[in-house]
């Protein structure tokens, strides 16, 4: 083993909730979302982190205002019972924010900053909804005009119209991430990862509730398009400001090629080899990388690709040096594309990409996903003997961030 990679960041565990439907009647609704990281903080210490060990939390979540808002991090550690000596901070990149928060942890490990990190994320869509920040992104019409803020849905069929992928090319990818959700769920892969949160007045919730196993290509062809009236409403106008080139928008993805939005948290526990050792922990995996970039804020929804593409030309590496990606699926056209320009031919049976479903099936808990990208890589990664995986996320405004993971 290299110096370097006996002297990086390492993840040690891996812990995340359920994921619920981000409404009044999902099974995590009555939770916020400092319940859901004192559940999952409690888990790490029945799991053997000792509090006394950890010197920071860094959790992402994209809406931080209201009960998101003044540090859920640190507050949840307080009332965990992790002692008062625990630091706690948000990050906020949007769907990004999860996969920024483990890489900001892994930043301060590799520089002597801290020796145990605990990092990850949170969203409860149910209790704080998109948008609710009411940030000038999404309210402020010189900036909307400035930026070309529009919908991510539309977003999604401009990518898709760009690329010429057809609707039914974008449902099978559908279908296909529900098979694939159903098949991991019913193996058992979840259940080393996934802590049941306990609920008032009825049974701990321990599965994540939005996958639709019955999903077939009549479903999917049956399904009405998403985001053609928001279009209409003017959307489609500032896209095609922006992409002169294109005569309209074609819009082709429906709720079932969109990523259901749901409630959810995940923590991983990241730190030096030494200092895990000490506090009897096993390392699992290195973080090798981290990148966050940016891209065309109409387009958006393209920077996780270009993350992910960053971070393996840093190490020197192709795409056939990954054995497994997890890459949020923010609408079927985005995952299309880097299936097609990474290579990655599942119709031949290559299965390193979301092998157990995304988003489009379990659902997108915004600031949590990008924790749960690399958690489930790390997962998927030991299940299958692998060595090097990637996870990366997309998210508004043309942001996106991916972390390259390396096994012993």
């Amino acid at each position: 083993m290299s110096p370097s990679a006996a002297n990086g960041a390492w993840i040690f565990d891996y812990v995340r909730t359920p994921r619920g439907k981000a409404s009044p009647n999902g099974g995590l609704h009555g939770q916020t979302a400092t319940d859901l990281l004192i559940q999952l903080m409690r888990a790490l210490r029945e799991r053997g982190v000792d509090p006394g060990e950890v010197s920071d939390v860094i959790v992402g979540c994209a809406s931080q205002l209201n009960e998101q808002g003044a540090n859920p991090a640190r507050v949840a550690a307080l009332r965990a019972g992790w002692g008062h000596h625990v630091p706690g901070m948000m990050v906020n990149r949007f769907c990004a924010s999860g996969i920024d928060a483990v890489a900001i942890a892994a930043a301060r490990v590799k520089a002597g900053d801290a020796g145990l990190v605990v990092a990850g994320g949170v969203e409860t869509v149910s209790r704080v909804p998109i948008f609710s920040d009411g940030g000038p992104l999404w309210t402020d019409p010189e900036t909307i005009a400035d930026v070309g803020s529009i919908h991510m849905g539309v977003a999604a069929d401009l990518n898709a119209t760009l690329e010429g992928f057809e609707r039914e090319q974008l449902d099978e990818y559908g279908v296909r991430s529900q098979q694939r959700a159903a098949r991991a769920w019913a193996a058992g892969r979840f259940d080393d990862e996934v802590i049941p949160v306990a609920r008032d007045g009825a049974d701990p919730m321990a599965a994540d509730e939005l996958i639709r196993p019955d999903t077939t290509a009549a479903v999917q062809a049956a399904q009405p398009l998403a985001f053609a009236d928001l279009g209409a409403q003017g959307q489609d106008a500032i896209a095609l400001r922006a992409f002169p080139e294109l005569s309209q928008i074609e819009h082709r993805h429906t709720r079932g090629t969109s990523p259901a939005m749901a409630d959810g948290a995940a923590l991983l526990v990241v730190g030096t080899r030494e200092a895990g050792e000490r506090a009897g922990l096993t390392p699992r995996a290195r973080i090798a990388a981290s990148v966050a970039t940016a891209g065309h804020p109409v387009q958006m929804l393209t920077a996780g690709q270009d993350a992910v593409e960053a971070a393996l030309e840093r190490l020197d590496v192709t795409a056939d040096g990954v054995d497994c990606f997890e890459f949020a699926e923010a609408f079927a056209a985005l995952c299309l594309r880097f299936e097609r320009d990474l290579k990655i031919d599942a119709d031949g049976g290559d299965d390193r990409m979301n092998p157990n479903g995304g988003t489009l099936a379990m659902g997108h808990a915004f600031g949590a996903t990008g924790a749960i990208m690399i958690g489930g890589c790390l997962t998927e990664l030991e299940r299958r003997g692998g060595k090097r995986g990637v996870a990366a996320v997309s998210g508004a405004a043309g942001l996106g961030s991916a972390v390259v993971l390396e096994r012993a």
